[in-house]
């Protein structure tokens, strides 16, 4: 029986990680061949007009009875599924949400992108009110659901793991083995801002230099909405400077405009290497590197959990935080030992299957049944949401 999705979420034109994610996951659970169908509640910090068909009604961050239209919204479908990040949503430490949950009516599927393992009190109470107000939970990671059960009061039960998606991208570019002659590139890609580790991207290049022909080191995307609303392109500014500093400036290039999905797709395929050299050792998602795995190109990463939990069978290089020599050495042996970026791209082979968004689709449908129906595991029903007060 076709079932309706109702997603909670940021969305296109809104450019973010989680919107991406929403409209990927969307497109894929209603694809026409399914029969089923899904719209979206879409969060914004200020009144727009959406034209999209598929936004069925907003969720104002600022607005003191906006979670009430969005919950009514949420209630014409047969699940919610809420996209939970701590920044997305209104009051302090995004717990607008919380209202929202209380009012709808239908079961929810909570999609954590972020599970802290150092949370303040107040954020450890808005996550585990948003999983107790949750049907079922849904982690991309082992590290995020080992932290979010042994480091919250939750309901293990109801915590599982799908994977975050990935467009299925392979073709083109050298994947580790530039064409001889060729100019090897480097790809870092996603929202800039501090944090990202840049910094010790740059630095680590110097060693390249001495290659032939030199790399290229290609860091593409646009500064975060709200870094540029409260320091400008200050973050920007600074990796320039710091690229001419220690004399890597013509190895460095910005593409600094919103890469849709065609130019993002045309960069990977011309990339050799994809870097995440991110400072946090927090983060239990990253899109950025499921999606270099499904793209057949090799990884080099710092080691924050999903990147451990990914690539430590090979798929990738493991290097530490803020550990420039590391990120340089990683990087030439990649460039330099083709053979080293072959087993990298055959070891992540055998991850790609279900990482790819139609694959992901179908799990969420089939925790939606679960959800839905009594668990046909247990012979019992789950747990319906107990909503936050």
């Amino acid at each position: 029986m076709p079932s309706t999705y109702g997603f909670l979420s940021t969305y296109p034109p809104t450019q973010c990680g989680l919107a991406t994610f929403t409209a990927a996951l969307m497109r894929n659970l209603a694809a026409p061949e399914s029969g089923d169908s899904a719209g979206v509640v879409r969060v914004v910090d200020t009144p727009v007009r959406s034209q999209a068909p598929e936004v069925v009604g907003h969720l104002h961050t600022h607005a003191a009875t906006s979670h009430q239209a969005a919950a009514s919204a949420l209630n014409t479908f047969d699940v919610a599924v809420v996209q939970h990040e701590f920044g997305i949503f209104g009051g302090k430490d995004g717990d607008q949400v919380l209202a929202v949950l209380d009012a709808v009516r239908v079961p929810v599927i909570t999609v954590t992108h972020t599970v802290l393992a150092s949370p303040t009190a107040h954020q450890r109470e808005v996550l585990e009110q948003v999983v107790a107000a949750s049907a079922a939970v849904v982690t991309m990671t082992q590290a995020a659901r080992n932290r979010l059960v042994d480091n919250y009061h939750v309901d293990a039960a109801k915590v599982v793991i799908i994977p975050h998606g990935a467009p299925r991208r392979r073709g083109g570019g050298g994947g580790g083995m530039p064409t001889p002659g060729s100019r090897p590139l480097i790809l870092t890609w996603g929202l800039l801002g501090p944090g990202k580790g840049i910094e010790w991207a740059i630095d680590g290049l110097q060693p390249l230099q001495r290659l032939h022909p030199r790399p290229a080191y290609i860091i593409a995307g646009q500064t975060h909405p709200r870094v540029r609303q409260q320091q400008g392109e200050a973050y920007r500014l600074h990796l320039g400077q710091r690229a001419r500093a220690v004399g890597v400036s013509d190895l460095v290039r910005f593409e600094s405009s919103y890469l849709d999905e065609s130019a993002l797709t045309r960069l990977i395929h011309r990339a050799d290497v994809i870097l995440l050299p991110y400072d946090s050792r927090e983060q239990v998602t990253s899109g950025v590197l499921v999606e270099a795995i499904a793209a057949g190109k090799p990884v080099v990463a710092t080691a924050f959990p999903h990147a451990v939990e990914m690539l430590s069978d090979g798929a990738g290089m493991l290097v530490p935080q803020y550990d420039a020599p590391a990120i340089g050495a990683a990087l030439y042996r990649i460039l330099t030992e083709p053979d080293q970026a072959t087993r990298m791209v055959a070891a992540a082979e055998g991850l790609v299957p279900p990482l790819l968004w139609p694959a992901v689709a179908e799990q969420y449908r089939a925790l939606t049944k679960d959800v839905l129906l009594p668990n046909v595991h247990s012979g019992q029903d789950l747990p319906r949401p107990t909503h936050a007060r």
